[in-house]
C-alpha cells in the first residue's frame, strides 16, 4: 500500500512538473518525423497481463517490434530527435501515465515486450511475474540491456525476495545518478 501511494504521489509530482516540457517534446516529434507522437509498445504485465506502454517515438513509423538491442542496425530506424531522447532518457516520460493507471510502479522489473518469450517463461518460472513491472529496477542499475536474460531475470527475482520501500529508495538513488553521472551532471 505504502509503493502504490508513494508511486502516485511522485507521478501525479512529475506530471505537474514535466507537463509543458512533455507537451513540448510531443509537439517536436510530430513535427520532426511523420507519424504520432507516442509510441504505444504492447508489454507484459503483472501476472503476465498485456497493456500498452507509451514511449515518446523515437523511430521511424514500421520498425520492427523487437528490441533496440536486438537489432543489428538499429541506428537506421532511430530519427534525428529519437537520438536526443535517448540520449537523455526523456523518451520514457510518459512512462508516468503508466505508473499513475497503475499498469507499472516506479520500481520494478522492466516490462518484457509481448515478443520476448525467454525473458517471461524465466521470469514466470521464478514467481516474478506477481510484480508490477517497473520504470527501473535492480536488474537496470545492475546492467540493463547488457545483462544476458538469466542474469537480468536473477535480478529480478532477488528484487522479488528483498523488496521493500527502502530497497525501492535505493534502486530510484541509483538510477537517478546513474543517469545524471552518465550525462555528465554533477550532484
Amino acid at each position: 500500500m505504502t509503493k502504490r501511494i508513494f508511486d502516485l504521489l511522485l507521478a501525479i509530482v512529475l506530471i505537474t512538473a514535466f507537463g509543458i516540457p512533455m507537451a513540448m517534446i510531443a509537439i517536436i516529434v510530430r513535427v520532426t518525423s511523420p507519424g504520432p507522437a507516442f509510441y504505444w509498445s504492447d508489454r507484459i504485465g503483472r501476472f503476465n497481463s498485456h497493456f500498452a506502454m507509451p514511449k515518446f517515438r523515437t523511430m521511424v513509423v514500421g520498425t520492427p517490434a523487437v528490441a533496440s538491442h536486438l537489432m543489428t542496425t538499429p541506428d537506421r530506424y532511430v530519427t534525428r530527435v529519437g537520438r536526443i531522447l535517448r540520449k537523455y532518457s526523456l523518451d520514457e516520460l510518459p512512462q508516468l501515465f503508466s505508473v499513475l493507471k497503475g499498469c507499472m510502479s516506479f520500481v520494478g522489473p522492466r516490462p518484457a515486450l509481448f515478443n520476448q518469450d525467454d525473458l517471461i517463461e524465466l521470469r514466470t518460472g521464478k514467481g516474478v511475474h506477481i510484480l508490477t513491472p517497473g520504470v527501473t529496477g535492480w536488474a537496470q542499475v545492475n546492467g540493463r540491456d547488457d545483462l544476458p536474460i538469466p542474469v537480468k531475470v536473477a535480478f529480478d527475482e532477488y528484487y522479488l525476495r528483498h523488496r521493500s520501500f527502502a530497497f525501492d529508495l535505493k534502486i530510484l538513488y541509483r538510477t537517478f545518478s546513474s543517469v545524471l553521472h552518465s550525462k555528465g551532471v554533477r550532484h
